[in-house]
């Protein structure tokens, strides 16, 4: 059994894809938490389909390099996408608990261990639609190792993304959240055995696993790269909170206090519903 068919580029790929849409995904939950008068709903939404997205497509791009010597390897696709869903909505649930409960220790850390949980579920699904002339045994340490990694790590993630502000803030938190996907992955995997029976080499027909994974890759791509347009044109948080409060207050336009008239506002009336009577001079 070899996870490395392209040397490495599916692990290199798969960093940097779970790097992205972890990004994503823990971005648009703190957009979600900065401005209250945002469109809060939509800004998860996004966040859920972004990391979702990034930790099945992560997964999908590690298995293009899966080998296993003795049998060939497929998958079943309607299985494959199934787990797509299941990644998409358990991340909803933990930016949602997120976003409408507040960024305190209790929802932060519910929310973590779902996003983990969601890691390691969308894993066992993707490794469930392997299709090999084989049985694939997986070791109980292994499946506790992953787990551990996966909420140990989303937890942290979260919590950096939605207490400390800041770029590099950002850019840890993407990073620990590219760990936290891939190292689970990688974690699982290391216990599993894959008891090979028939004939060497196999005998299924149809096309390979790289043919039938790489069009499955497609839709995710194109939407995270739509996501990072989105995110990437979001002044708050390109600015940052405190930058974007500033720019938003000097664009705002502050009444004159010696001339409150002006050509778009009435003149002020007196109490008695007339004109207000300005004292000559």
């Amino acid at each position: 059994m070899d996870g490395f068919g392209y040397g490495t580029a599916t692990p290199v790929t798969a960093f940097l894809t779970a790097c992205l849409g972890g990004s994503l995904g823990l971005r648009c939950t703190a957009r979600s938490l900065l401005d209250k008068r945002s469109w809060r709903g939509g800004w998860l939404t996004l966040g859920a389909a972004s990391a979702g997205s990034a930790v099945w497509a992560a997964h999908i791009v590690v298995m293009l390099g899966f080998r296993v010597a003795e049998t060939r390897v497929r998958y079943d696709v309607p299985l494959l996408l199934t787990a797509l869903g299941v990644s998409v909505a358990v991340a909803g649930i933990g930016v949602f608990l997120v976003g409408y409960l507040g960024a305190n220790t209790v929802t932060l850390s519910l929310a973590g261990i779902t996003l983990g949980l969601g890691v390691v579920a969308t894993h066992y699904l993707v490794l469930a639609a392997l299709r090999i002339d084989g049985d694939v045994h997986r070791a109980p340490a292994g499946f506790a190792l992953s787990v551990a990694l996966a909420v140990v790590a989303s937890t942290a993630a979260l919590w950096v993304a939605v207490t400390v502000r800041g770029f590099r803030a950002a850019l840890g938190a993407s990073l620990v959240m590219g760990v936290a996907i891939t190292g689970s992955y990688y974690a699982a995997m290391a216990s599993v055995t894959i008891e090979v029976h028939g004939v060497p080499g196999g005998t299924w027909e149809g096309d390979s696993a790289a043919a039938q994974l790489f069009p499955t890759l497609l839709w995710p791509a194109v939407f995270l790269a739509l996501a990072s347009v989105i995110v990437l044109l979001d002044p708050l948080l390109v600015l940052g909170d405190g930058e974007w409060s500033r720019s938003v207050a000097r664009h705002t336009p502050q009444p004159d206090r010696e001339n409150p008239g002006s050509l778009f506002e009435p003149p002020a009336r007196s109490g008695d519903g007339g004109p207000a009577r300005h004292r000559a001079h």
